[in-house]
């Protein structure tokens, strides 16, 4: 086929969680794009009912969905939801996810420790769990082809700040499944992660830009933040056939670590 026909999800069915704004927004859009209906899913339902507007502006279906990723019911629900009005999923996005500020390391409460790993990683196992269950016996069955998860980790799962000890070892979990799920699922169904570093998203609007800005050209090659659609690639990369023979894979989307060599 053209190059350009892998990327094609005409008739596909995707899912992305957190898809109300910033990153899973873009996503949505561009699958919508692509040819995919799409469930948006986020915890508030006026914001998924936007994204789902624009969806549907672009000629596609869509079906915004409330979803709290840290209650294990809710994936359940949220699952049975896709399939029984859509009757099938092809791409399951896990990009909800938070990251909350608190004053220093012995300040972390069992509260706020919990529901970062609940957000972060329990519910992403529990949704990637029961889609990718459901999508390898589809393949299995010969009524749909197979699909793809594809998680959304951060380069904190690698190199974890001080503010982001609890997200960060969350997301390396992430990695973890990744992996694990990619063995589970295989061959009939993808299982690949996305690892973005700092974009400038709804959340950057609370950080101190200028001191962003001057850390990013000691410490990222392309010396600055990422805008919200610079994700797209990798999503649409991992979501469609152009992924083919890629499962198990982390990609790193965060500008390039800086390596500082000073001559002797």
């Amino acid at each position: 086929m053209p190059a350009i026909d892998a990327f094609d999800l005409t008739n596909k069915v995707a899912v992305v969680t957190g898809g109300s704004r910033g990153l899973g927004r873009e996503m949505a859009l561009a699958f919508a794009e692509q040819g995919a209906d799409v469930v948006i899913a986020s915890r508030k339902l006026d914001n998924c009912k936007r994204v789902a507007d624009e969806v549907e502006a672009l000629g596609r279906r869509a079906m915004p969905v409330t979803y709290h990723a840290g209650e294990w019911r809710d994936s359940d629900r949220l699952a049975d939801l896709v399939f029984d009005n859509f009757g099938r999923c092809d791409v399951l996005v896990n990009n909800a996810g938070m990251s909350p500020l608190y004053p220093s390391a012995d300040a972390i409460t069992e509260e706020l420790y919990d529901k970062v790993l609940g957000v972060n990683l329990k519910g992403p196992f529990r949704l990637s769990a029961l889609v990718g269950t459901r999508m390898q016996k589809a393949a299995r069955a010969g009524t749909q082809p197979g699909g793809s998860i594809i998680f959304v980790s951060s380069i904190a799962s690698h190199r974890p700040t001080p503010n982001e000890l609890v997200y960060g070892a969350a997301k390396a979990g992430v990695n973890n499944l990744t992996a694990g799920l990619a063995a589970t699922f295989g061959p009939e169904v993808r299982v690949n992660c996305i690892v973005p570093g700092p974009f400038l998203t709804d959340i950057s609007k609370a950080w101190d830009l200028g001191a962003f800005e001057r850390a990013a050209e000691k410490s990222i090659s392309l010396r600055r933040g990422g805008e919200p659609h610079e994700i797209v690639g990798a999503a649409l990369y991992f979501a469609s056939d152009a992924s083919s023979y890629t499962t198990g894979s982390l990609l790193d989307v965060d500008g390039g670590p800086r390596t500082s060599i000073t001559a002797e």
